[in-house]
Formats: C-alpha cells, sequence, structure tokens
C-alpha cells in the first residue's frame, strides 16, 4: 500500500546559468541553522570544485539536506549551462517537484526553457521563484508574465499553471509572496516548499526498488551511488540484485556495504533508510547511472532516460613537441588512457574510444566547455598531452544523408552592432529566426545553426561587440548538412627554427600580424607563433640576431618597440587552432603548433590533400 512520507521533500533548484541557484541553496542552508553562529563560510559553498568557484559556474549536481519545522527537505544544485545539461535530466528523477529560479532582469533565458521542460516532461511540480529582485533594473512583473507564456509554450497543464510565484534576493537572504510584503528572511520560500512540493511517495512493505541517478567518486571507496529509495527499505548487509531497465543483460548480485543520507553538507552514515530518502550507496564496484537495485524474488528495474549523446569530438593525443616531456608528470599514454577513462566514472555525458593508434583518443562530450573543463583538471593533475580542433559528430538518415547537430543561438546586443552579428553568423550558416529590441536599446536576435559554426565563434563576436554581447545556446536536434564554410579567415604565424625568441626577431615578425609570444621565450619550428593579418600561413625566424659590424651595436636592439604579445585562455587557445594543427597542453605553458612540425612534409601534405 502506497503511503506519503509527510517528514520528506525532494526538491531541486533548476534555472539558466548565473540565475543565482548556489547562492539561492547558501541561504537555505545558513537559514536553517546548518552553520553555527560564529562559523565562517565561504561563498557559494556548494561549488565544492577549484574551476566552478573560479568561474562562478556549477559543473557536478550537488546534494544537500536542511531540516525546517520537524521535514527534512533534501535540495539537489543543479548546472544551469547547457553543455552540462546531462547532469540536470538525471537528477530530476529523484525529486518530486522543482524550484525555477529566474532572473528578475534577464527574465526567461534558452536554458530556463530547457529545464522547465524536463520537468514537465516528468509531471513534477513547479515552484517559481523570481531572483535578483533587488536588482536596480528588475522588472519583476514582466518576467512573471514571461515564465507563464513559456509554461504555456511548454503545454503544462492546468496543475502546474497554478504555480505559486514568489520574489527573493538570495544575496540579502530574503523571499516574500507579495512584492509589497516586507522583506525579513526565507522563511516564504521553506513554508512554500512544505506546501506546494508533494511528499514522496511509496509502498514501504514492498520488495526494495533503489534507481540510481548520480555517481560520485572517492579514491577511498570508489564509485558511490546516489538515488532515491522508490519502494520498500534499504539496510545495511542487504543483498540485492542490480538491474538496468536500457540493459536486459545486467542482472548482478550485490550487497549493500555502507550507506549514507544527506544531511547539511556531509553525509551520515545510516543503518537504514526508507521510502523517498535520498540515499548514497558505496562499496558496489560496477554500479552506474540508471541502475536499480532491487530485492525480492521477482526484481523490477525503473525506467530511465538515456543520456543525451554527445555532439562534438577532440583527439586527445601523447605530446610529441620538442619539448614533450619537460613540464608534464604524466606524460606516456598509457597515463592519458587510465585518466580518460576514469573520468568516465563520475560524467555519463562523456565517451571515451580507442584509435588506430595507441598514442590518440577519440573523446566526445556535450560542448567546447564540458571538454575545456576536462582538460583543465588533467592539465592542473599535471599530465601533459595534445589536442586537436573539436569536430562535431554527424549522424547519417536511412537514406544515407548526412545530418549534423543544431543550435538555437539567442545573442543580445547593442543595437548597433547588430548588423554586424547578424553578417558574422550568416557567414556559418545561421538563420535568423527572430528579432526583438527592449527598452534599453538592445536587441536580442534568435538564430538556428550549426553546432560546427559555432566553434572558434565567441572570440571574434566579443571582439565585434566589444566585449558588451552575450550569447546562449542550446542544442535543437539533427539536421541535414548546411554545405562548408571557412572557420578562419587568417593563417598562422610559424616559427622557422628551434631558440630563444628575440627582440629584433620578434620586431620584424610583427609587421606580418598579431604575435602570441614575447622576447626570451622557448620555440620549435612547426610552432605557431602569432596570427598572420592575411589568409596564408608563414615561416619566420623570430630567433634571428642583429649581425654586428664596427657600426652597429648590439644595444641599438633596446630601442625597438615591441606590441605585447596576444595571451590566449584555453578556451581561445581551442578556438583558434585550425583542422592542421594542434594544442599542447601542459602544466605550466598552452602551445599552438602545427600537426606536421617538418615545413616540407606539410608541404607535401597539403600538396596531396588538394
Amino acid at each position: 500500500m502506497k503511503i506519503k512520507r509527510d517528514d520528506v521533500r525532494n526538491v531541486a533548484i533548476i534555472a539558466h546559468v548565473d540565475h543565482g541557484k548556489t547562492t539561492l541553496v547558501d541561504q537555505l542552508l545558513r537559514q536553517s541553522g546548518v552553520f553555527r553562529e560564529n562559523q565562517e563560510v565561504q561563498e557559494r559553498v556548494m561549488d565544492s570544485n577549484d574551476i566552478e568557484r573560479e568561474r562562478g559556474i556549477t559543473i557536478l549536481s550537488k546534494n544537500t539536506a536542511v531540516h525546517y519545522k520537524g521535514t527534512k527537505i533534501n535540495i539537489v544544485d543543479t548546472p544551469g549551462h547547457a553543455d552540462f545539461g546531462g547532469e540536470v535530466e538525471r537528477v530530476l528523477k529523484m525529486v518530486d517537484g522543482v524550484i525555477l529560479l529566474v532572473d528578475a532582469f534577464e527574465g526567461a533565458m534558452p536554458q530556463t526553457k530547457f529545464v522547465l521542460k524536463k520537468a514537465l516532461e516528468l509531471n513534477l511540480h513547479v515552484l517559481v521563484c523570481i531572483n535578483k529582485i533587488d536588482r536596480p533594473e528588475a522588472r519583476p512583473d514582466d518576467v512573471v508574465d514571461e515564465v507563464l507564456e513559456l509554461l504555456m509554450d511548454l503545454g503544462a497543464s492546468d496543475e502546474q499553471l497554478d504555480c505559486p510565484f514568489l520574489y527573493a534576493s538570495a544575496k540579502t537572504g530574503h523571499a516574500v509572496l507579495d512584492l509589497r510584503d516586507t522583506p525579513e528572511n526565507m522563511e516564504p520560500l521553506f513554508e512554500a516548499i512544505l506546501k506546494y512540493i508533494p511528499a514522496p511517495e511509496g509502498d514501504p512493505e514492498a520488495d526494495t526498488q533503489v534507481l540510481i541517478s548520480t555517481i560520485d567518486y572517492n579514491e577511498y571507496v570508489g564509485r558511490i551511488g546516489v538515488g532515491k529509495v522508490e519502494n520498500g527499505t534499504i539496510s545495511v548487509n542487504q543483498d540485492l540484485t542490480m538491474l538496468n531497465h536500457h540493459d536486459p543483460d545486467k542482472v548482478t548480485k550485490v550487497r549493500i556495504s555502507k550507506l549514507y543520507e544527506f544531511d547539511g553538507l556531509s553525509k551520515v552514515e545510516v543503518k537504514s533508510a526508507s521510502v523517498g530518502s535520498i540515499v548514497a550507496i558505496s562499496g558496489i564496484s560496477g554500479i552506474h547511472i540508471g541502475d536499480t537495485l532491487c530485492g525480492g524474488e521477482h526484481p523490477k528495474a525503473i525506467p530511465f532516460q538515456k543520456i543525451s549523446e554527445p555532439t562534438i569530438a577532440m583527439n586527445f593525443l601523447v605530446n610529441d613537441s620538442p619539448m614533450a616531456g619537460q613540464e608534464g608528470k604524466y606524460v606516456t599514454s598509457r597515463h592519458l588512457r587510465d585518466r580518460l577513462y576514469r573520468e568516465l566514472n563520475t560524467d555519463v555525458s562523456l565517451r571515451v574510444e580507442d584509435t588506430d593508434t595507441t598514442e590518440c583518443f577519440k573523446v566526445s562530450g556535450r560542448g567546447e566547455l564540458h571538454l575545456s573543463v576536462l582538460i583543465e583538471n588533467m592539465r592542473r593533475e599535471g599530465y601533459e598531452f595534445a589536442v586537436s580542433k573539436p569536430e562535431v559528430l554527424y549522424r547519417y538518415d536511412g537514406k544515407g544523408n548526412k545530418l549534423e547537430p543544431m543550435e538555437l543561438a539567442y545573442v543580445d546586443v547593442a543595437e548597433e552592432y547588430s548588423g554586424t552579428v547578424i553578417q558574422m553568423l550568416s557567414e556559418r550558416k545561421g538563420e535568423l529566426q527572430n528579432m526583438s529590441t527592449s527598452t534599453d536599446g538592445s536587441v536580442r536576435l534568435e538564430f538556428r545553426i550549426p553546432s560546427r559554426g559555432l566553434i572558434g565563434f565567441n572570440g571574434d563576436f566579443l571582439t565585434n561587440t566589444k566585449g558588451t554581447g552575450v550569447i546562449n545556446t542550446i542544442f535543437d536536434g539533427y539536421a541535414p548538412y548546411k554545405g562548408d564554410f571557412t572557420y578562419r579567415k587568417q593563417g598562422s604565424l610559424i616559427a622557422f627554427e628551434a631558440g630563444e625568441t628575440v627582440t629584433y626577431g620578434l620586431f620584424i615578425a610583427q609587421e606580418r600580424g598579431t604575435l602570441f609570444v614575447g622576447p626570451g621565450e622557448k620555440v620549435y619550428a612547426g610552432m605557431v607563433i602569432g596570427q598572420n593579418g592575411k589568409a596564408e600561413d608563414i615561416e619566420l625566424n623570430v630567433c634571428k640576431t642583429k649581425h654586428l659590424t664596427n657600426t652597429r651595436s648590439s644595444n641599438a636592439d633596446e630601442a625597438l618597440k615591441l606590441t605585447p604579445p596576444r595571451i590566449f585562455s584555453l578556451e581561445q587557445s581551442i578556438e583558434f587552432i585550425d583542422q592542421d594543427e594542434l594544442l599542447e597542453v601542459t602544466p605550466e605553458n598552452l602551445r599552438i603548433r602545427k600537426r606536421i612540425l617538418d615545413s616540407r612534409d606539410r608541404k607535401r601534405a597539403a600538396f596531396r590533400k588538394s
């Protein structure tokens, strides 16, 4: 017999990137008494990973729990970036309702639509929270209308349309039901969760069923499965069967060695857990997302949607440049292979494949950000390797026609730049779907564009909009191939020989284009040291010193003025490299190089290709 567990609520916080999810969770933790009065707590305490803290984004979903008036509220903080959408899709299976957070100025954005659509498909109850109402340009009433329109567009039921709206400032820690109310604290939000988010239901007497929705990984205990107890109870030392809805052949007998529930920011060991509890289970080596742990004579797997397929791939190669092995700790193909396959323990949207050669691995993910976060993590851990330009993954229909992934791109720019942006995206096979002007004079453009059209686009976009443009994208299925276009109009400046750069050589080279290196840097033949102003590649000798004579002294070099070199971030480097180039990644440096270092071999290869 199914019962409701009134002492528990399971809720996920969903929103577009940077609308304040993690800050809101901070306040709920603070105001529910998780921290001591005098305890020092860093901001965005849920973003535990270094890259999450630096970039101000959430990459992995996190679980936490707070207590309010005798009810345990399990909260899942989810990522907002489209590249980590795989995380959002899965964690929604653990909860009975969502708090949809919307910025009071930006309103409903592409990712708001994506996450809300997923929640509605699962028939989850929605509680809308308009955040950042203390922003000077906030327009909460308009945003409420936008959210209602979005709910109607997505085909929400009458019950879902009748959702409550709250107004909050996560930064200052208050929420109100009506904008005329005096803001005090987060109590109205806690009350709304208890009132509008349904209690979990299940049959405590039935056979055990736990669906694993996320995987954590720990060096000491290995894989940790996190999921909700759908039916029955689960306890330590219990013997269960592990099944998977999408893999009927997977039937494994397992034993529960350790069981945890979430409390505040920590996991607390428990002996057993009942219907509606979110638990973490360690000690099962082959546990994966989508597995169901079942008890009883007739185990039955819980249906689970398939994880979205990757749309973009890069090759990770062993570094074979003349400077290989000088800066990294892990440099061999075995090191690289082990690390990439270990990433699959926690990242289900990632695919790693061996290639014809042992020196190269094909890694596929949901987008450039998804893969660049992996590269940055590996680099910090001491790995040294090279990566190729990202390529999209094509599909073929039944008639053999080539299909490519498409994106919807939403661009917000000042009116003066709209013409430039339309031209840039049209050149990359983008089609303008919609155009609207807001009261502050900015223009919102909606484009449907091939995913490959957005590779390497961001740098030019920011340059041409003087850093003021904002672009948000979301995957929009597959469509017939739109035809070829050139990624980069300018060629590369390439070092002619190995050595150390000198001012005299750089001074002559800078007339040809933009340099990426300064004086006193080590370079090698075939390394890209700058961007040419014209379309072709040029080889230059930047290690060239001036010949000394009786009338010319070496001190005359000091009068030469060098333009500061352009320094690329990891994302900018990945965007810049062309099909015949690689990015050499070490813990200390990022170097762009030609795939074939020898200039004569390069010319032969180009001749064969043409």
